[in-house]
């Protein structure tokens, strides 16, 4: 089974059409259907079925996601180690990032790698958590920048990298209006703008009303985007549950105000994450020794740095 052909199977599973895996893969969606139809060539089983609505794993396809995941890793890991070997190495680094984290942390982060490293070729995918850490599983990333939420994959590694604070936001009061703190039951009287089910925001934020003992409140909206939500929050939409690098110039602006919320001070930790392996590709190595000696807060004005031991394992 050769590998480019896993590459186009895993991608299908994942994107579940043609078309969205064409673009992913970088392939003429022709290409994309008859590498898939060579593979079940190969193996004399279908993998998919084929659908108006797009492509559904058989049981066969379902028993081979796996494999071909560790074939596919097998075959990085052994790229990595005749790259490493060689006197030049590849001093390249693929890093996938949350929206937020893109915005506020890379550019100083890669900047500062750049001066360092200049001869390190950086790609950056911007997607969500899930759709991040399955790409390191595949091998089309090296790194991904994610807040943490419960366990991970055993075949995944990852290190604290900032604690980032969460901040409720709402409408600027009236001036001379008292601001005073909100209790739940205020907080579940008003219209509450949501991330997207499985962030780690709407995770936080649900876990705060449980352990208050109450019912998390049914938003009004779910919505994708940080940057969106901050824009309905300053048109009087309602409230949200934000990072506060992404909303701290709205804050600054006066566009939106923070809400005194006792019982609702949280904050997300932010993980570097990558894929353990017996050999580690140069340009990975050098962004793990290179940020892995400080753990900082992503917020201005609170930089409190902790010198820690850089772990590449």
């Amino acid at each position: 089974m050769p590998p480019r052909l896993l590459q186009t199977f895993l991608a299908v599973a994942r994107c579940r059409t043609a078309t969205r895996a064409s673009g992913e893969l970088n392939l003429a969606q022709s290409s994309v259907s008859d590498q898939i139809q060579a593979l079940e060539d190969e193996l004399g089983v279908r993998l998919f079925l084929r659908s108006r609505q797009g492509f559904r794993l058989t049981a066969a396809g379902e028993a081979l996601v796996p494999y071909a995941q560790g074939i596919l890793a097998t075959t990085d890991d052994a790229l990595a180690a005749v790259k490493s070997a060689s006197l030049f190495g590849d001093q390249s680094v693929s890093i996938g990032a949350l929206e937020t984290v893109a915005r506020e942390v890379l550019p100083s982060l890669l900047t500062d790698l750049r001066q360092h490293q200049p001869e390190l070729r950086m790609r950056v995918e911007v997607a969500g958590s899930d759709h991040l850490l399955q790409r390191l599983l595949d091998g089309s990333n090296d790194i991904a920048f994610c807040f943490r939420k419960g366990a991970l994959d055993e075949r995944l590694a990852r290190r604290e990298f900032a604690q980032e604070p969460l901040v409720m936001i709402g409408q600027p009061a009236a001036p001379g209006a008292v601001v005073r703190p909100l209790t739940p039951d205020a907080l579940a009287a008003q219209p509450y703008i949501a991330t997207d089910p499985g962030c780690v925001y709407r995770h936080l934020f649900d876990q705060a009303w449980c352990r208050a003992g109450f019912t998390p409140p049914r938003p009004v909206a779910e919505v994708g985007s940080i940057e969106a939500i901050v824009r309905l929050v300053a048109a009087g939409s309602g409230y949200a549950l934000v990072p506060r690098i992404a909303t701290r110039e709205a804050l600054e602006r006066g566009v939106v105000a923070a809400i005194p919320s006792p019982g609702f001070e949280l904050s997300a930790t932010l993980d570097m994450v990558w894929r353990r392996r017996r050999v580690q590709p140069p340009g990975l190595r050098f962004l793990l020794a290179s940020t892995g000696r400080t753990r900082r807060s992503l917020t201005r004005g609170d930089d409190h740095l902790r010198r820690e031991e850089p772990c590449l394992s």
